[in-house]
């Protein structure tokens, strides 16, 4: 039963988001929500690639827009397992606008332990900067009862 709840649990995060938002809805508000939570969930271990620049950029624009509005991100599908310090070399871009996020626009970034343990992947292989949440969706979940806005960001393929 545990098994099968915990498959309808990941099954339900890789769908998108219902309540989320677009980048051009927020940026057109009058009033800066409480927070920004991107979140990226994507079945392509490249993902990141493409993702986070355009996270960076959207970061920026609403850091134009509504300055001091606090952010974060969640990575829970595939493109996490890039994140792995054993993986910086191969993905050493990818390495380096995340730890440009979370250095540098304050922004911090969020792995899902349950899915690394899935894969057999420990906490530990993430380096640092990257904070390993017990859970992605919940993570996410967390910032939404703080009353963040969701932006899921779009899947590689769209990105390309």
């Amino acid at each position: 039963m545990l098994r099968f709840l915990l498959s309808a649990l990941a099954i339900l995060a890789w769908l998108p988001a219902v309540s989320a938002a677009s980048l051009d809805a927020l940026l057109a508000r009058g009033a800066a929500p409480p927070g920004v939570v991107f979140e990226i969930v994507d079945r392509d271990p490249q993902a990141l690639d493409q993702a986070l620049p355009w996270v960076k950029r959207a970061a920026q624009r609403l850091k134009a827009r509504f300055p001091g509005m606090p952010m974060a991100l969640v990575a829970h599908g595939q493109e996490m397992f890039a994140l792995q310090t054993a993986q910086r070399e191969g993905n050493a871009t990818a390495h380096q606008l995340a730890e440009s996020l979370v250095r540098d626009e304050g922004i911090p970034l969020h792995v899902c332990e349950t899915y690394a343990g899935w894969r057999g992947v420990a906490p530990e292989a993430f380096p640092d900067y990257v904070d390993v949440a017990p859970s992605g969706p919940a993570q996410i979940r967390n910032y939404e009862a703080l009353d963040y806005v969701r932006l899921v960001v779009p899947r590689a393929a769209a990105l390309q």
